[in-house]
């Protein structure tokens, strides 16, 4: 297939209802296939299946995934800006880069997941408590990356995953290298056009910014659907047993 655009192909493995081995042997087996990403999300409870089950911390898997694999890039998918105070998540970040040889993306959102917040004492509020939380921690987050020693070993591009229109979509203009986003193809079309209006705003060029996308079910003539509209990162979601036919097969459309 003569896709005609080059794209990447990454995983966020969910890190629940496992256990810690089977969850290393799914990612040396991306890694082996030859993902160009590997995500984890930040989540201190399942968020589906036994609400009680296994379940395991993001940023310490990351550090592991650095000196366990070769993928380009590594990261969380993304990290809850409330769970960390921003100078000491940006201090992990920078650590975590070290171990990966400069490979990490710092993925941040703003956080929906109540019980995360409830069962670790932290105050929930409304979305626009959090969505103000995220903006007032990434210029902290900038600075404090940039008086470390030694400091990030790569260049640690920022992604931010939102949709929000207003606040969300201008804190990607303002501060991201990568987009990552949830839903339809139109709306991934709508959303897009509306943060290359920021971009437009702020004087920002748009094409600094990778667009990446959560998917599944993928098929040949949704893959290109996805590559027209703009997509550059599909990110495949890879959840206990680590089934992975479809990663596979989109790794064959990539590399056709």
């Amino acid at each position: 297939m003569d896709h005609g655009r080059p794209f990447k192909v990454g995983v966020t493995i969910h890190p629940q209802q496992c256990t810690i081995q089977q969850l290393r042997d799914a990612w040396r087996r991306a890694d082996e296939l030859g993902v160009d990403s590997i995500w984890f999300w930040d989540h201190f409870f399942p968020l589906y299946g036994n609400p009680n089950g296994n379940r395991f911390e993001c940023w310490s898997l990351i550090a592991a995934v650095a000196l366990d694999t070769h993928a380009p890039q590594i990261g969380p998918m993304v990290s809850c800006i409330g769970y960390r105070n921003p100078d000491h998540l940006a201090s992990i970040a920078a650590t975590v880069d070290q171990l990966s040889g400069g490979r990490l993306v710092l993925g941040l959102g703003a956080g929906w997941f109540e019980r995360d917040y409830d069962e670790y004492g932290y105050v929930f509020g409304e979305a626009r408590d959090r969505v103000r939380t995220l903006r007032e921690a990434l210029p902290r987050i900038k600075r404090r990356i940039s008086l470390l020693h030694p400091g990030p070993a790569g260049a640690m591009p920022i992604l931010i995953a939102g949709r929000g229109e207003k606040v969300m979509l201008r804190l990607v203009a303002e501060h991201a290298q990568m987009w990552n986003t949830l839903g339809s193809l139109e709306e991934f079309v709508d959303k897009s056009a509306v943060l290359d209006e920021w971009c437009a705003k702020l004087g920002r060029d748009p094409r600094e910014i990778e667009r990446t996308a959560n998917l599944g079910g993928l098929t040949g003539k949704s893959v290109e659907a996805w590559l027209k509209a703009g997509l550059q990162h599909f990110v495949l979601r890879l959840a206990y047993p680590f089934e992975t036919k479809e990663l596979e097969r989109l790794l064959k459309i990539r590399d056709s």
